[in-house]
C-alpha cells in the first residue's frame, strides 16, 4: 500500500507540471516547437559494495563493476518554457548488477572482496521530474534550430523501484529483502533496519543535442542518481549475523534458504563460519549509486506558429 502511495503521489505531481505548462505551447517562441519528445537506450551502472577494481573501494567509477553492465531505455517529454530552460518528465526502465568474482586478482586489498565472494542483480523502474538548462543558447546567432550543438546540465528529483536477487546454489535467483540477510529487523541486530524497495533518488547529468533539422535532433547525455540507501545490492552492514538467528526469525524453509545465501565467501583460511572480526561484509558508511549513459533521439513539436516571419528571412538573434 505504501509503494501505491508514493506512485500516485509521483504521478498527481507530474500531472500538475503538464497541466501548468502545457499552455505555453500556443505561444510558440522563435518558431521552435515547445512540446519535446524523445526516447533513449544506453548501459546502466551499479555503484555499490560489490565488485569493483584494484586495491581498496572508493567511490563513484573506483566501484564501477564493469563486466556487470546492463541496458536501460527511457521515454521523455519535456516542456520549453524558454529556449534556454526545459521541464523534463522521465520514465527509465533497466537493470544493475556487481559481483565479486569481478575484482582482479593482484594480491592487494581487492582480494577481500574477490574472496568474500557476493554478488547481486536488480530491475530499475524510475519516474523522474527534472530541469534542463542551455547555457549555450545565450550565443547563438540565429532563432532556428537546424545545424545547432546544444550542451546542457539536468537536476531534478525521481522515485525509483528496485529489488535485489542473488543466484543459489541450484541456479535460481532468489529476491533477497524478505530474508533479510543481514539481519533486518531482528531484535537481535537493532543497528540493522529493513529497507524499502520504493523509495526516491536525486539526479544530476550533463549532454548534449545536435539538431539534424529543425525539429529532429540525436544526442547523449550520462545521469548520475543519488541514492538514500545503501542495500541496491542488499549488502550494508560491516559483519555478518550469526545464522541461527535465521532459525529463529524466519520461517523454516526461508531460514534454510537465508543460511545457504547470507555467506559466500571462499576465504584463503579455514573457518567454519565467518567470524566479525576477521571478515567484513559491507561497508555502511557510504550509499549506493547507479549511473546511466543514454544515446537519444528526440523531436521538437509545433514548429512555426501563424503569422511569424519565415525562417529563412529572421534577423540575426544575439
Amino acid at each position: 500500500m505504501k509503494n501505491q502511495t508514493t506512485w500516485g503521489r509521483l504521478i498527481a505531481i507530474l500531472l500538475g507540471l503538464l497541466i501548468t505548462l502545457n499552455p505555453v505551447h500556443a505561444q510558440n517562441y522563435g518558431g521552435n516547437g515547445r512540446i519535446e519528445i524523445g526516447l533513449g537506450v544506453g548501459p546502466m551502472f551499479a555503484l555499490t559494495d560489490l565488485g569493483g577494481s584494484a586495491g581498496i573501494g572508493r567511490g563513484f567509477l573506483k566501484d564501477l563493476d564493469l563486466p556487470q553492465t546492463k541496458v536501460s531505455a527511457g521515454l521523455y517529454l519535456t516542456v520549453h518554457p524558454t529556449e534556454w530552460l526545459g521541464i523534463r518528465i522521465a520514465g527509465t526502465m533497466g537493470s544493475v548488477a556487481a559481483n565479486d568474482a569481478d575484482a582482479p586478482t593482484k594480491g592487494g586489498a581487492e582480494m577481500y572482496r574477490k574472496e568474500r565472494n557476493l554478488h547481486f542483480r536488480s530491475k530499475i523502474r524510475e519516474a523522474y521530474a527534472a530541469v534542463e538548462f542551455y547555457p549555450s543558447v545565450f550565443m547563438e546567432q540565429y532563432a532556428d534550430l537546424a545545424g545547432k550543438l546544444r550542451p546542457y546540465g539536468l537536476a531534478g528529483i525521481g522515485v525509483f523501484q528496485f529489488n535485489p536477487e542473488v543466484q543459489d546454489v541450484d541456479g535460481s535467483w532468489v529476491k533477497t529483502q524478505p530474508l533479510r540477510l543481514e539481519g533486518q529487523g531482528f531484535a537481535e541486530y537493532p543497528n540493522s533496519k529493513p529497507y524499502q524497495l520504493t523509495q526516491f533518488n536525486l539526479l544530476g547529468g550533463v549532454g548534449f543535442k545536435y539538431y539534424l533539422n529543425q525539429s529532429m535532433y540525436v544526442g547523449t547525455e550520462v545521469v548520475y542518481r543519488k541514492l538514500f540507501t545503501d542495500y541496491l545490492d542488499d549488502v550494508s552492514q560491516d559483519s555478518y549475523v550469526d545464522p541461527i538467528v535465521f532459525d529463529q526469525n524466519l520461517p523454516a524453509a526461508q531460514a534454510e534458504q537465508a543460511r545457504r545465501l547470507y555467506y559466500r565467501g571462499v576465504y584463503s583460511y579455514p573457518t567454519t563460519r565467518p567470524y566479525s572480526e576477521y571478515q567484513q561484509r559491507g561497508d555502511p558508511k557510504q550509499n549506493d549509486s547507479y549511473f546511466s549513459t543514454t544515446i537519444r533521439l528526440g523531436f521538437r513539436l509545433g514548429g512555426e506558429g501563424k503569422g511569424e516571419t519565415p525562417r529563412g528571412q529572421r534577423c540575426p538573434v544575439f
